[in-house]
């Protein structure tokens, strides 16, 4: 039934054994302090192994890169380190994973990293709330409003390059097949992208074409740290929490993809919307990024298998991405195949934290 979603796949010279691939997902459960990844985090990883591919949980490349209490970094020893953990163990379980790279811009709070939030500009994003740990009943996430944010100097926007490029660069050391550039969700990247959070008028704003240019310059760096086949973007022209509605951004998508085109990275990504009532990406939109970018395209947003299907067979994309699927199943793959039940989500309360395997290592496996 599912016959496309099972096929190997190649990509960029990573041989991949089926299309699924699990999403990106924070679980924040990062050891502290450091924010080092940890055993816990690698059996999470390898038991989803069943996926052609793995994107890990958005990882900061720095400390003023984060915006929210016990994700994983990648800027330190320590961190590479703990890393090497889950790329072992999801090796030896049969499967690829890349690292996600990320940095929030300004959505942060000092009540997170202790430093004021940098952005393109110095516009608040408005109805957005990040959160900390400060001993809530059962371990809960407690929210924080995002506070006003520095306007980045162009030293800042260096700065902001050579991390993702070291980065990346430690990403490999720690065992990686890759790494994806995190450009989507209102984060720092996406920031520059659209017009509403971004009222720059030096190089970097204004036109289209400057708002793309922190994005082509971080994947340049990151290229030149670890090689194109290695590296991938995550865009998401249709989603606008955040405050980040633009009515300019699919023209300015449209632009980097081609652009990245030209780079010749491994893949784009599309985060899509995944809400009830989420706008439905029409099917113009999907072809023309197939003209655009032609290299491997991905689109994960709470698709269905029969939906995912069909994108692959009707070549509009080449791997299909699911997020609380692979959550709450790690043997996702094999439960579609033979149309088995799905676990749902045990407890909300363990979705971010609680620093344990409740929720989070203890879905169970069909029998």
């Amino acid at each position: 039934m599912f016959t496309k979603l099972f096929e190997s796949y190649i990509l960029k010279g990573i041989a991949l054994k089926n299309r699924f691939l699990m999403a990106p997902m924070t679980r924040s459960r990062a050891s502290q302090p450091g924010d080092i990844p940890n055993a816990l985090m690698a059996t999470y990883y390898a038991q989803r192994a069943s996926a052609g591919l793995i994107i890990t949980e958005a990882t900061q490349v720095s400390l003023q890169g984060k915006g929210y209490a016990k994700t994983p970094g990648i800027y330190t020893q320590e961190q590479i380190e703990g890393w090497k953990l889950t790329t072992k163990a999801v090796h030896h379980a049969g499967s690829k994973i890349f690292l996600q790279l990320w940095h929030v811009g300004r959505v942060s709070s000092s009540k997170v990293n202790g430093l004021q939030p940098i952005a393109p500009s110095a516009l608040i994003a408005k109805d957005t709330n990040v959160y900390i740990f400060d001993g809530a009943p059962n371990g809960d996430a407690t929210f924080v409003p995002v506070e006003e944010p520095r306007e980045m100097t162009q030293e800042d926007i260096e700065v902001v390059i050579q991390e993702f490029a070291q980065g990346a660069k430690n990403a490999i050391e720690a065992g990686f097949d890759g790494v994806e550039i995190h450009g989507a969700n209102g984060y720092l990247i996406d920031q520059f992208l659209r017009s509403n959070s971004n009222q720059r008028i030096d190089a970097y704003g204004g036109t289209q074409e400057n708002r793309i240019r922190l994005l082509i310059q971080i994947t340049k760096a990151v290229i030149m740290a670890v090689g194109k086949e290695r590296t991938g973007v995550r865009l998401s022209p249709f989603i606008t929490f955040k405050d980040m509605d633009d009515a300019e951004i699919l023209d300015t998508i449209m632009l980097a993809a081609a652009e990245l085109n030209k780079l010749d990275i491994a893949y784009i990504h599309l985060c899509e919307a995944d809400w009830a009532d989420a706008p439905l990406i029409p099917e113009i939109f999907r072809l023309e990024l197939r003209k655009k970018f032609t290299n491997t395209i991905i689109a994960t947003g709470n698709k269905t298998p029969e939906e995912g299907e069909k994108l692959l067979a009707d070549n509009l994309v080449d791997l299909i991405g699911f997020g609380r699927k692979f959550l709450t199943n790690p043997d996702y793959p094999q439960r579609v195949k033979l149309e088995a039940p799905l676990n749902d989500i045990s407890d909300n309360h363990t979705l971010f934290g609680g620093g344990d395997a409740r929720g989070y290592t203890d879905y169970t496996f069909m029998n």
